[in-house]
């Protein structure tokens, strides 16, 4: 099956190549001019320059059109390193640099012939057969050098580029994960919560389903949409929708500390960035006990960068800040659903400028400060 590259990978591909090629022409053009100064032996006098151009001409147009065939050679050499030996590669090298000054020494002897006659081209041949030679393997290295070191670097970059791609599909797949992951027990406890309270207060089970819709197609939306960003406002209605439905079960229990900046209200965040942390907090620092806990949400502007600012706080019995290092083998217990997954999101969809911080301790709460440039 032939695989053709996209538009965007084409484009880059064409941009790449006349980089190239205008390199090359502009080395050559600097090699010829040095060569002009250097016959005419920094002496003024239009003399001395036409003559100084026409050995400049004469002697390097050979190479300079040979040039460019030496480019995939050295690309195919470069795909046949992982199976070929040092040994092998610079025996080929030196091969080709042989050629490169035979074809270079027949190009002068052929335009001599052409130009003079036969015998002033045997004289010329005999005179600089050495140091055409010499010559020969010294620019064929150059040649070999600069597109070598060019390919060399593209294929960093690509290599950089598929990485960054990779990592990226990671995120985004992580979020789809996010968005796919409502918790089933709280599914479990909602619905449960619903059914019972439709014999107790129809209109209240009403606008708890709602709520649940609500919810739900927000979910959706957010799945549908990875790359997208959301209202900050859109994301704490949903909260408030999650919370209210945790709130059926947990009664009085649940306690919530609401400090939103009104100004922060249309930022920009990625969807079901707070769901995750208020969830852990219900999960640890709520349920569990019977006192229940307090859940503090809090937005900000940050007046020194105007950045958003958001916290997640519970009262509840913090934990071990070790237990969250990724290669801890009980993380997950209280990292929740979400915890890693958004730290990685943050890393990726900010270019590494976002922030997550976590502040806990043994009997400490928890507490997860964000701040995500706006």
């Amino acid at each position: 099956m032939t695989v053709h590259p996209t538009p965007p990978q084409q484009a880059r591909r064409d941009g790449s190549d006349r980089a190239l090629w205008l390199g090359y022409g502009g080395a050559c053009l600097l090699a010829w001019m040095l060569y002009v100064l250097a016959g005419t032996e920094f002496q003024p006098g239009l003399w001395q320059l036409w003559e100084a151009i026409y050995q400049a001409s004469l002697s390097l147009w050979a190479p300079m059109l040979m040039g460019p065939a030496v480019y995939p050679w050295v690309r195919w050499l470069q795909r046949r390193t992982p199976e070929a030996g040092v040994g092998q590669l610079l025996l080929a090298h030196a091969f080709a640099a042989l050629l490169f000054g035979t074809l270079w020494q027949a190009g002068d002897f052929v335009v001599a012939w052409l130009l003079f006659g036969p015998d002033h081209a045997w004289a010329v041949l005999r005179q600089t057969v050495l140091w055409r030679a010499i010559w020969g393997v010294f620019a064929y290295a150059a040649i070999a050098t600069g597109f070598n070191a060019r390919l060399q670097a593209r294929r960093a970059r690509s290599a950089a580029l598929a990485a960054a791609q990779a990592e990226s599909a990671l995120a985004r797949a992580e979020l789809a994960a996010i968005s796919g992951k409502l918790n089933p027990h709280f599914l479990f406890n909602a619905l449960n919560s619903l059914i019972a309270l439709t014999r107790k207060d129809a209109q209240a089970a009403e606008t708890a389903l709602l709520r649940f819709a609500g919810m739900l197609r927000y979910v959706l939306a957010a799945k549908r949409e990875t790359s997208d960003r959301v209202a900050l406002a859109e994301e704490l209605d949903f909260v408030r929708d999650y919370l209210a439905l945790e709130a059926l079960r947990l009664g009085s229990r649940l306690q919530l500390d609401w400090q939103i900046d009104p100004a922060t209200l249309n930022d920009e965040v990625p969807p079901l960035t707070l769901q995750p942390l208020v969830e852990n907090s219900v999960l640890h620092a709520v349920a569990p006990r019977t006192q229940g806990g307090t859940i503090r949400i809090r937005s900000s502007r940050n007046v020194l960068n105007q950045g958003l600012e958001l916290r997640v706080e519970d009262d509840g019995p913090g934990c071990d800040p070790r237990t969250l290092e990724p290669a801890a083998a009980n993380a997950g217990a209280r990292r929740g659903i979400g915890l890693e997954a958004l730290r990685r999101r943050f890393a990726l969809d900010f270019e590494g400028r976002a922030r997550l911080r976590i502040d806990t301790a043994p009997g400490a709460g928890f507490r997860v400060d964000l701040w995500i440039p706006q």
